[in-house]
């Protein structure tokens, strides 16, 4: 068994669930503060004073999405909540970076696991055998302490 795999293990009990809602505090704040002045600035009003985004002009924020969560991740290891609170994603299975794709499958279901601010998560990663919340078990992640 090499050093890697002897840590994941002796990490496999460490849930970081207050770390995990800082994080996430944190990089939602983020794309939403953002999200919300692109908005503002490139939004449209209609009939009832609602400003929105349609058709073309709401590309950017997927693209902003994709960047920030996956992008980020892939490339940096972490987003900017997790590095603050010193927290990574890993591949479950060899605990190396995670892919592009793992990165995505982890954020695509971020809605279901932030439901009822993050209840949802909380009590998945607290059930799981290997600390995961909905986003790690489809794409065999987890998040380890650095």
């Amino acid at each position: 068994m090499n050093e890697i795999q002897e840590t994941l293990i002796t990490l496999s009990n460490k849930k970081y669930i207050t770390r995990r809602i800082i994080a996430a505090k944190i990089d939602y704040t983020i794309f939403i503060t953002i999200t919300y002045f692109y908005i503002l600035i490139f939004g449209s009003k209609d009939e009832d004073g609602a400003i929105s985004v349609n058709g073309i002009k709401a590309l950017p924020v997927v693209l902003f999405w994709i960047l920030y969560f996956c992008l980020i991740e892939t490339f940096l290891n972490a987003t900017l909540g997790n590095f603050l609170v010193k927290l990574k994603p890993v591949d479950l299975k060899t605990g190396n970076n995670i892919t592009f794709k793992q990165s995505f499958l982890r954020h695509v279901v971020d809605p279901i696991d932030l439901f009822l601010f993050g209840i949802v998560a909380v009590i998945i990663i607290k059930n799981s055998a290997q600390n995961q919340r909905f986003g790690d078990l489809l794409a065999n992640t987890k998040v380890i302490k650095i």
